[in-house]
This record gives C-alpha cells, sequence and structure tokens, in this order.
C-alpha cells in the first residue's frame, strides 16, 4: 500500500518551531514498510505534501498493521532530502506485551 493522509493526525505541534511535533498515524501498512524511506512522501516523484510540515526529529506514534496483527511503535523523521524524500527510523516497539 502506500502513505494515506487520511490517517495521519497531528497531536501536538510547537508554536515557535523549536521542539519536535508530534504525530499518530493509522494504517494497514505493515511496520516494515512504514519505516521505508519514502514512504511518507510517496518518495521524491510524488509530493503528498507532508514534507512541507514535518521536520527533522518530528515523533510519529505509529499503529501500524491495523487489518492484520496490530503493532504499535514509534518513529523519528531523521532526514529530509533535498529532493523531499522523508526518512524516518525503525519503530521503537510499544506495548507489544500482556502478560494477564
Amino acid at each position: 500500500m502506500a502513505f494515506l493522509a487520511a490517517g495521519l493526525n497531528l497531536v501536538n505541534g510547537s508554536k515557535a518551531g523549536n521542539a519536535p511535533q508530534v504525530w499518530a498515524y493509522k494504517t494497514d501498512d505493515t511496520a516494515a514498510v512504514v519505516d521505508t524511506a519514502g514512504y511518507f512522501d510517496n518518495g521524491a516523484t510524488t509530493n503528498t505534501g507532508m514534507r512541507d510540515v514535518m521536520r527533522v526529529g518530528d515523533l510519529i506514534y505509529v499503529y501500524a498493521d491495523a487489518d492484520g496483527t496490530p503493532s504499535f511503535g514509534l518513529h523519528i523523521v531523521t532526514q529530509i532530502t533535498s529532493a523531499g524524500v522523508i526518512d524516518v527510523t525503525n519503530a521503537v516497539a510499544l506495548g507489544s506485551i500482556d502478560s494477564d
């Protein structure tokens, strides 16, 4: 699949631009697909508009594989290239164990 802007919401944004923005994103794509360079802007050829609002250091809470085996993780925007390709870290897994 591909990035769908309808699944992305800004949770908190820095008014002065000095602190990272926090985003929440829900998708049917797996975590491995989401952390691919260019996912949030569909690569350098198709601008989804995210390269104009996301910044290096932004945090993205991702609810991935919502229609399969869900996973939850936190990604950090590490780079936005001169061509506009957004790259994020691999997800730091959150809430993966429920022992009761």
